[in-house]
């Protein structure tokens, strides 16, 4: 039985490992389930039996590439706290910030992606949430919990959960505005847009002034975001 599944396991890091190929050199759009399953020697049918459509693949080769981030991996290991809640958010504040301001192709091609899903099945972006929701929905909630018990924050609503959507969907469509070639709005830039975004999102979520201005401000929690990848959608 255990040998079934480590067989089992090792083909699907060979189904992974040929379908990134397959997206590096043909892309989303250009790559099929056919190709990945030539590509891994394997038939059509068993590669269904691992991952049932593209957008599965390529939610979950983008879910490894976060879960494998260092940065991330010491966000993750830190004790939920108040400290922990402003590193989080600054550090997806950057991750999507940096996402605009570089010419990475392969991240604009998944933000376009992601609106294209939002506007057909859904599928991807479902996924998507998913795996984000996974990796960083319970260090979100339980270190505003403890800023909540450590008297840094009110409680705002009954799902802690989504104040974590609504930070990720307000820096998200940031980024959006960004993705045409002349851009549809224009935010400034530079650092001081990094603390509006940060100090409008930890209030949103409930932090009280005094906290954000001791934790945003802090330099050593300033260096440690800036290492802080949180989201990779």
């Amino acid at each position: 039985m255990s040998n079934l599944r480590m067989t089992s396991d090792v083909r699907r890091e060979l189904i992974l490992s040929a379908a990134k190929r397959c997206f590096a050199h043909n892309g989303f759009a250009g790559t099929t389930t056919k190709s990945v399953a030539t590509a891994a020697s394997i038939s059509e049918a068993l590669l269904f039996k691992h991952f049932p459509t593209k957008a599965a693949l390529y939610a979950e080769i983008l879910a490894e590439a976060c879960q494998a981030d260092p940065a991330l991996h010491r966000l993750l290991d830190r004790e939920p706290s108040t400290e922990t809640l402003v590193i989080l958010i600054r550090g997806m504040v950057k991750h999507f910030l940096n996402a605009s301001a570089s010419p990475d192709q392969q991240e604009a091609q998944r933000l376009r992606l992601m609106v294209s899903s939002q506007l057909d099945d859904g599928e991807f972006a479902r996924l998507l949430y998913k795996k984000i929701r996974d990796l960083i929905g319970q260090a979100f909630t339980a270190s505003l919990e403890r800023a909540i018990a450590a008297g840094d924050a009110v409680p705002v609503g009954r799902e802690p959960l989504n104040l974590f959507w609504f930070a990720h969907h307000t820096v998200l469509m940031m980024v959006l505005t960004d993705l045409p070639s002349v851009p549809t709005l224009s935010y400034g830039s530079g650092p001081d847009l990094e603390r509006q975004i940060c100090e409008f999102i930890l209030r949103g979520v409930g932090l009280n002034a005094a906290a954000i201005a001791l934790h945003l401000d802090r330099e050593a929690v300033f260096n440690a975001a800036q290492t802080s990848a949180a989201e990779s959608a």
